[in-house]
């Protein structure tokens, strides 16, 4: 195999065939012909990497519905506060950071059981900050509980779809991994709603029990095939293939497939970050990064961090508001992950940023119109209006269609190097 065919993306002789949907075997797990079907322990084993999707939506949920209990009872500021919700993102930088050699160095589940404890830790802190205050500031153990969580939501922000896209099998593949978004949405979601009826405590405290699930359910589940066999441990892989496809399953096609591939990566130079910036990788570098920095540069963190608070200073309830916001949610999430398939991403991710734009005019327009005095009566309905275009329109797309594009545009070496 000519390393001119790796390096451009492609293969001299294809590891799956291409009739199985289009699915190479450079995109992870695999399955036997295309056409298996869901044993009960890929689905058990999706279940308890999903509930880190959980995690990672009940993180960034929390701080909207806690922002009135924590700055009154604790006494902080605007300033400090926004520093305990912004701080969720540098630690959730620095952990994706790190995310894929932890993952590669200690395996899949256990780079999962690593993140729920520093989110475990994380939450704990939060609950007891008082305790803690009285050798520190209070806000101190806020932001280190918090930047704790971050750490733990950046490396499943990458270990949980990886490894789900590596159980399972390539006709289910899609489906499964979508999972992944709808979870992240409904831990936001109803992180919201039952931040409209218990304090912040409680619902700090409410944040570890899908940790716990996840931290124990990894006892259960078999480690990816594809990390057992690219370290090396064949025996153990196909154990583990065996286990997820069914006792009576045949697993050769897909074996061989496996260590196909693990040996082709091999072959593989250790990529570099300045490969990224050669001519070829042009387009894909600023479609798959420009997306993203559009995604997050477009307001969600300010969105969804402070809903209640602009709820509030709109004149609306804040409660009333982020119940709203649920209901609109998790409807639109799943409506996106029906059409992403079904007309395109373009389409998708065109009418998406309409609606976000549209979104954040009427938001803009009822504080201006509420300084200016102007039509006050229905500056609280245009604000609750824009936030639920907002929401619902980023859910349709713009939530989960850049990290689809980003996995779907590079060729083979620009994810190596990228990861």
């Amino acid at each position: 195999m000519g390393r001119e065919s790796i390096e451009g993306g492609e293969l001299s002789s294809p590891l799956v065939a291409e009739k199985n949907d289009g699915v190479c075997a450079s995109g992870g797990g695999g399955g036997q012909s295309g056409g298996s079907s869901a044993t009960g322990v890929v689905v058990l084993s999706t279940l308890v990497a999903v509930s880190g999707s959980y995690v990672f939506g009940s993180a960034v949920g929390y701080s909207s519905p806690a922002q009135s209990g924590i700055m009154d009872e604790q006494g902080l500021t605007v300033a400090e506060y926004s520093l305990f919700g912004s701080i969720l993102t540098i630690g959730a930088m620095i952990g994706a950071l790190v995310s894929g050699k932890i993952a590669d160095y200690i395996g899949r589940s256990g780079a999962m059981g690593l993140s729920e404890i520093l989110c475990l830790a994380g939450w704990l802190i939060i609950v007891f900050s008082k305790i803690y205050g009285c050798c520190c500031k209070v806000n101190w153990c806020l932001d280190l509980g918090r930047l704790l969580v971050g750490c733990g939501m950046g490396l499943l922000s990458y270990v949980v779809p990886v490894y789900i896209a590596e159980i399972t099998p390539k006709n289910l593949r899609g489906g499964f991994t979508t999972v992944h978004q709808l979870m992240i949405c409904c831990g936001v979601s109803l992180t919201y709603l039952i931040g409209a009826f218990v304090n912040w405590r409680a619902l700090a405290l409410i944040g570890t029990i899908p940790c716990l699930v996840q931290l124990l359910g990894i006892f259960f589940i078999p480690e990816s095939p594809r990390w057992l066999a690219k370290i090396g441990r064949e025996r153990e892989c196909e154990t583990a293939l065996q286990r997820l496809r069914g006792e009576n399953a045949d697993i050769s096609q897909e074996a061989a497939e496996i260590r196909d591939y693990t040996e082709t990566l091999q072959q593989l130079s250790e990529a570099s970050f300045l490969d990224l910036f050669q001519p070829q990788y042009a387009r894909s570098l600023i479609v798959g990064v420009g997306l993203m920095v559009l995604q997050q540069f477009g307001g969600v963190n300010g969105i969804a961090f402070y809903a209640s608070s602009i709820f509030i200073s709109a004149g609306f309830s804040g409660s009333l508001g982020t119940i709203a916001m649920v209901a609109v949610q998790i409807p639109m999430t799943a409506l996106g992950v029906v059409l992403m398939d079904k007309s395109g991403r373009r389409p998708l991710l065109l009418v998406s940023a309409a609606g976000t734009c549209l979104g954040c005019f009427l938001v803009g327009l009822s504080f201006v119109l509420q300084d200016l005095q102007e039509w006050t009566e229905i500056t609280p309905i245009s604000a609750l209006v824009g936030v639920l275009v907002y929401t619902g329109s980023f859910s349709l797309g713009m939530g989960g269609i850049p990290w689809v594009i980003m996995s779907e545009e590079p060729s083979s070496s620009f994810q190596a190097s990228v990861a």
